[in-house]
């Protein structure tokens, strides 16, 4: 770009008008503010008299690149978000990006000159509560590393000093001019008395101490509600969950879970002291990975289950009485975990909630059904998951009670009407209630609505053996497989809704039924007896007879394009099921290591750092987490077995391309990208794209590759860590796309059950 000048206009917007620079100065806030930063882009330099680093500190934005090097953004103005950038001698130049907050909230920016090449930053902890006579084992906390020097830092370790006691945890690396935030324990076993405990840190690398910092932890009796932590499978970071305790203990029997989902910019610890304590049961608040995070979709859902699971485990509840609400965000978290997973919940709650993001606000809706290409529809099919609207029939799996101020500004109570119509046509069992003038959020009783309660207990969870009709629907068996006794392991196209409709006879010994896209499917049929001679037809085909051979007995049943048969479970090392099943998010899900080119050109190795690196940084602010970056050079296969693993180059620039992706039907290398038979050539094409890793049935490796520079630059656009935005499984398209939109995309599609193009969706052009 050129260098911008009052009035001297940049380019044609993709409506066709002019755009144009103008000048703008900082309020009395010492913040640059107009509605043009909405969508645009604010343009600093910075003069400086040598070539040093610094912290670089903007806020309000949702991206910038400094020196023509992407960085992520501080949309939410939370300023603790401090990147090591390298200035040159001379002018530098940051191209910000607003965001639709930055018009009204404006843009800050601010360049620190740290003292020590190496700092941590306490700013924005990961802290547990310690819960006093409970907590004798250490517990997890993360602070950030900041690293202002040119090399990684490696062998480090930070060391934790709370009430006399002292751990020492090992760190993983932290890239050059990068951030990370480090996991690392304490012992709390000698705090003794409620209230404030300052805990003292320090990093040391071989030994010697770089920086040292204090923090404060909260100690808090039994009863009280409290914050734990632990260390996620998604990515190996710290998160953590808040709790409202059980008031009492039942005399006998296990008690309830209640897993509540916040709304936008709450925290988890907030949510939970939203709630009183229950004499029946124990609240739990997942956090989304961040107050915004990801909409409870992607990685807010992955979260939200992680955090159940270890729930279960923690506090052993009656698991017939597990209940699911959530409000604002939350409120939609629950439409969509609730019918995402029908049979985990007895009944749900959502409050202030939106059933689909994409009727609230997401850009997907803004595409007419009618006047899509077959390259939006395949795309946009990708986002099939998130539209709770098609998977309706789910909420037949338990009660609901929905729950809404009738005056709320913010989420309209339109939505909860549009739902109890929705309902009406067929379910048996929901509540509804307007709370009279309530805004969206009126107090507590907006989530701690005492009558929610009431009707949770009502409900139970029905046992597998009690359940012999069902009507399940999912769009990715990947996400969404089982209700009870049945399984979709397969589909006939990916990520169209299929449904299966069941009726089970246990005393005639026959299930009868239809099913609609649906390649693999299997029964439990542990409520059947060795021996027993089953009769199973499905959608008016030629039944299909089978004995059981064990109460632990699982039929699958294959669909060959005109009948069903007896077969074999799908060997997920060699076909997509329900462990595998693809999407370009898929491989971010088992704590991802991205791996950087190194074998091109300059500009091309410059790319590949820089794009991991912005990457590990939108997932940092984002998701709260944190990922290995190495060089591809230093990969090895077996060192991180069952991980994903993010490329980011081509078979031309990264030399662990090949390692992985020797089979794989897309191929990019400098100069030309090849999709099966289907060659294209360029410098300017870009690519997101999986593909399994051959040595694991859980892992896959994404993609983020170009043809050339031009290309890789087109593929710093999309935002793959966006909540509840689909990407296929392999998605290719030049830097016109950037003006032009999907016309151009060059190719889409999703891989067969086999892993083939040929037995797959695409759309080419």
């Amino acid at each position: 770009m050129k260098k911008p000048a009052e009035g001297k206009a940049v380019f044609n917007g993709n409506t066709g008008s002019e755009a144009t620079w103008r000048t703008i100065s900082v309020d009395s806030t010492t913040k640059f503010k107009g509605k043009e930063l909405a969508n645009g882009y604010l343009y600093l330099t910075y003069e400086s008299d040598r070539d040093q680093t610094a912290l670089l500190q903007v806020a309000g934005h949702s991206m910038l690149y400094f020196n023509g090097q992407p960085r992520t953004g501080d949309i939410y103005s939370d300023g603790w978000l401090r990147l090591p950038v390298q200035l040159k001698k001379g002018t530098n130049e940051i191209y910000i990006r607003g965001s639709r907050f930055s018009a009204w909230n404006g843009i800050s920016a601010t360049l620190e000159f740290a003292a020590k090449p190496v700092l941590l930053s306490v700013e924005d902890p990961t802290l547990p509560n310690v819960v006093l006579g409970e907590q004798q084992q250490p517990v997890w906390g993360a602070v950030v590393v900041i690293n202002a020097t040119a090399q990684p830092l490696t062998n480090l370790q930070l060391k934790s000093q709370l009430a006399g006691k002292e751990l020492v945890t090992n760190l993983s690396t932290v890239p050059a001019m990068a951030i990370r935030k480090v996991g690392f324990k304490m012992d709390p076993s000698g705090v003794q008395q409620k209230g404030d405990h300052t805990a003292a840190v320090s990093i040391l690398q071989k030994g010697k101490v770089l920086d040292a910092q204090e923090i404060k932890l909260v100690a808090v009796a039994p009863q009280e509600h409290y914050s734990n932590t632990f260390v996620s499978d998604i990515d190996g970071s710290v998160q953590y969950f808040g709790v409202a305790p059980q008031s009492q203990k039942t005399a006998e029997g296990a008690s309830a879970l209640f897993l509540s989902v916040h709304g936008a910019g709450v925290e988890a610890s907030g949510q939970a002291r939203a709630y009183k304590p229950k004499d029946w049961g124990v609240v739990v608040t997942p956090t989304n990975r961040r107050p915004r995070g990801f909409n409870w979709e992607d990685w807010g859902r992955l979260d939200a289950l992680e955090v159940f699971e270890l729930a279960k485990t923690k506090f052993k509840p009656d698991p017939k009485q597990i209940y699911l609400t959530g409000h604002s965000m939350g409120g939609h978290g629950t439409w969509y975990l609730g019918a995402t997973y029908p049979g985990k919940w007895a009944a749900i709650a959502p409050c202030a909630g939106y059933p689909t993001l994409r009727e609230y606000g997401s850009a997907d809706g803004k595409i007419p059904e009618a006047g899509r290409t077959g390259m939006e529809s395949l795309l946009l099919q990708a986002s099939n998951p998130s539209n709770v609207l098609e998977l309706a029939q789910n909420y037949n799996a338990g009660g609901i009670y929905i729950h809404h101020g009738d005056s709320d500004k913010v989420v309209s109570v339109e939505y909860a009407r549009q739902m109890k119509v929705l309902l009406a046509g067929f379910h048996k069992d929901f509540s509804y209630y307007e709370y009279p003038g309530g805004s969206h959020w009126f107090g507590d009783e907006s989530v701690d609505w005492k009558p929610i309660f009431d009707y949770f207990k009502w409900h139970t969870i029905p046992s597998d053996s009690a359940v012999n009709k069902v009507n399940f629907s999912t769009a990715s068996p990947a996400i969404s497989s089982s209700y009870h006794w049945v399984s979709v392991l397969q589909q006939q196209q990916a990520l169209k809704y299929s449904r299966v409709q069941l009726d089970r006879n246990k005393k005639q010994k026959t299930i009868t039924g239809s099913t609609e896209n649906i390649s693999v499917l299997s029964f439990a049929l542990g409520d059947f007896q060795k021996g027993e001679k089953l009769t199973i037809t499905l959608d008016n085909q030629a039944p299909v007879t089978y004995e059981v051979k064990s109460d632990a007995d699982i039929l699958y049943l294959h669909h060959n394009g005109s009948t069903w048969k007896t077969g074999a479970k799908p060997q997920l090392s060699k076909q997509k099921g329900a462990g595998r099943n693809g999407t370009l998010k898929e491989p971010f899900n088992h704590r991802m290591v991205f791996v950087y080119g190194t074998a091109g050109n300059q500009a091309e190795n410059e790319w590949a750092y820089n794009k991991a690196r912005y990457d590990a940084e939108v997932w940092y602010y984002r998701g709260n987490g944190a990922v290995d970056i190495i060089a591809d050079k230093e990969f090895k296969a077996t060192a991180y077995a069952d991980r994903g693993v993010i490329i980011y180059g081509n078979a031309t620039t990264n030399s662990a391309y090949k390692k992985l992706l020797a089979k794989c039907p897309v191929q990019v290398q400098r100069g030309s990208l090849k999709v099966g038979s289907k060659t294209y050539q360029g410098d300017d094409l870009g690519a997101y794209f999986m593909w399994p890793r051959a040595d694991s049935e859980v892992a896959s490796v994404a993609v983020i590759s170009g043809t050339g520079l031009k290309g890789m630059q087109a593929a710093d656009a999309n935002q793959y860590f966006a909540g509840g935005s689909g990407f296929p499984d392999y998605m290719v398209f030049s830097l016109d796309m950037l003006k032009d939109g999907a016309k151009a995309v060059k190719a889409v599609g999703f891989y067969g059950n086999d892993w083939s193009i040929e037995k797959g969706q695409q759309v080419v052009q």
